[in-house]
């Protein structure tokens, strides 16, 4: 048994703040929060956190763990003047330059820096089409070395080798489905990863696809996790080649649910947003992907029941995102102040709520004990009503001094367990193969 002692506690929704309390953690569950609790768990192994903030743990709800290893990339990239040359000239060629090692790197790495970062949950979406099959084991690995929760899929599309390339997507996310749910009974740490039923985009998966989706969709109990419309690209093409908006094909399969995660939506009509919010499914906001892409700006946040916070392989620093997210909007003359990131924030434990089974997102008895700790002293009185602001214009990751995922300290005083500095050397060239790989295709 864990007992937090004299901390500052935070709740995103509703914002509370609440000085000297205390948080009992038995497992992976909070059982008490409270004042002094020290007379009521008399054994349990005190921290001393000194008023340090305490907050539920923060959740990336869309990454890529396999572009892990493209940070200052040097392979020949053609000119790439719009989106889809990005993703054939840069992206593309990445994913089929991955192997068994260089992408059990990229997933470690991408977990520890998560970590780091004061990320407790990841929300990962994965392609690696010459290393289908058992890629996602790879990565689950990855996450359970680190002690990082998550999920993960496999992005299911023909755009490489058509219908076989299609169904060996499509297998793989069963058989990942099929190996959790063998895992279930294990340890904490063997349960930390669940998974989607994943899909690139709609106009890379014809509806021979969208029917074996459905089908992997019914028979896992799996929800799907797919880009729609980061490009007007995948409009267009949905229009031209199905007669019909890409939500609304997607709904047509049947696809769309609580469990339905879509990512970035920039181009979504208002028809879309309203059958997305009818579905309850949840849309990932990307902001600095997508300024990095240029594709656009979503000017309809504010239109979404559920929205929540991602990174799309830009790292997992959720405090980062939240800053862009929100100073983008407020460039772009939208309406939101802080307090609905900070929300957007929050709802990624929804998302995990979810799919684990399990609550998230509070401190409060019952809850999952993943925290994410932060030595943060501000010049400003901080309460509820200010708490977003704080968010937005001052608290950082560079103030994450400890982490805490299944009531387990994964990262403590801003230290990791064991010495990671090996693991970053093999990957550094682990990662100058891959360049070299991608120079070849």
């Amino acid at each position: 048994m864990l007992l937090l002692k004299n901390c500052t506690l935070i709740n995103f929704n509703p914002a509370r703040v609440v000085e000297n309390g205390d948080i009992a953690i038995d497992g992976e569950k909070i059982i008490a929060v409270g004042g002094d609790l020290s007379a009521d768990y008399p054994h349990a192994q005190c921290k001393y956190l000194h008023g340090k903030l305490v907050m539920p743990g923060l959740v990336c709800a869309h990454n890529h763990f396999y572009s892990g290893l493209s940070r200052g990339i040097m392979a020949p990239i053609a000119p790439c003047p719009d989106f889809i040359s990005t993703l054939k000239n840069l992206w593309w060629r990445l994913d089929r330059a991955l192997d068994e090692e260089s992408l059990y790197y990229s997933g470690l790495i991408c977990s520890l820096e998560a970590i780091r970062h004061g990320c407790t949950a990841v929300i990962d979406h994965h392609a690696s089409p010459n290393l289908i099959k058992g890629s996602l084991a790879i990565l689950r690995r990855g996450f359970i070395e680190a002690g990082l929760r998550g999920m993960t899929c496999f992005e299911t599309t023909d755009r490489n080798g058509g219908l076989k390339e299609l169904e060996a997507g499509i297998a793989e996310n069963i058989d990942f489905a099929r190996l959790i749910d063998a895992r279930r009974n294990d340890s904490l740490e063997e349960r930390l990863v669940e998974c989607h039923i994943g899909a690139h985009a709609p106009f890379t998966v014809p509806d021979s696809g969208l029917t074996m989706l459905a089908e992997a969709k019914q028979e896992t109990g799996r929800g799907l996790h797919i880009h729609v419309a980061e490009d007007r690209y995948d409009v267009s093409h949905s229009h031209d080649r199905y007669g019909m908006d890409p939500i609304a094909r997607l709904d047509k399969f049947g696809l769309l649910d609580e469990k339905t995660l879509i990512a970035h939506g920039l181009w979504l009509s208002a028809d879309e947003i309203a059958l997305l919010n009818q579905r309850s499914a949840c849309l990932a906001h990307n902001a600095r992907s997508n300024m990095n892409n240029h594709v656009g700006y979503n000017h309809h946040l504010a239109d979404y029941q559920l929205a929540a916070l991602g990174t799309d392989g830009i790292g997992a620093d959720m405090f980062e995102e939240l800053k862009f997210a929100y100073f983008k909007h407020r460039d772009a003359g939208g309406p939101l102040w802080p307090d609905s990131f900070l929300r957007m924030l929050h709802n990624g434990n929804i998302l995990l709520e979810r799919n684990f089974a399990q609550p998230f997102g509070q401190l409060a008895a019952g809850y999952t004990a993943d925290l994410t700790i932060c030595d943060y002293v501000s010049p400003t009185p901080l309460q509820a009503e200010n708490l977003a602001g704080h968010l937005a214009f001052g608290l950082n990751s560079a103030a994450v001094h400890s982490v805490i995922i299944a009531g387990r300290l994964v990262y403590e005083d801003r230290q990791f367990p064991s010495d990671i500095a090996p693991l970053y050397a093999r990957a550094r060239k682990a990662a100058a193969r891959l360049w070299q790989n991608m120079a070849k295709l």
